[in-house]
């Protein structure tokens, strides 16, 4: 992906978060206008998510590791468990501190 593309994806990326909550603040604050701007948010963010997925996997030069990196399915599985004990801890305190509010 060119880095054109990469800024591009990033600004589409806030603007599908932004853009339906916005929408939402403006005007009447009422329970049907929160799920309409929730699932234009879900809608949108999985979409451009869907379409970089596309343009990544589709470009025209291949793509190889950098020279003298060993790129194996360990380190691969060590960067996404070190991922997900992150993500569940991050819940876990989003939980605990909801209970003390």
């Amino acid at each position: 992906m060119t880095t054109i593309a990469q800024i591009i994806l990033a600004i589409a990326l806030v603007l599908s978060i932004i853009l339906p909550f916005g929408y939402y603040l403006i005007g009447e604050k009422n329970r049907g206008r929160y799920k309409t701007a929730l699932g234009v948010n879900a809608f949108f963010f999985f979409g451009t998510m869907l379409i970089a997925i596309a343009v990544m996997f589709t470009g025209a030069s291949s793509v190889q590791a950098a020279a003298g990196s060993e790129g194996t399915l360990a380190t691969g599985m060590g960067y996404i468990a070190a991922a997900l004990v992150t993500g569940l801890s991050c819940i876990g305190g989003g939980i605990a501190v909801a209970s003390a509010a």
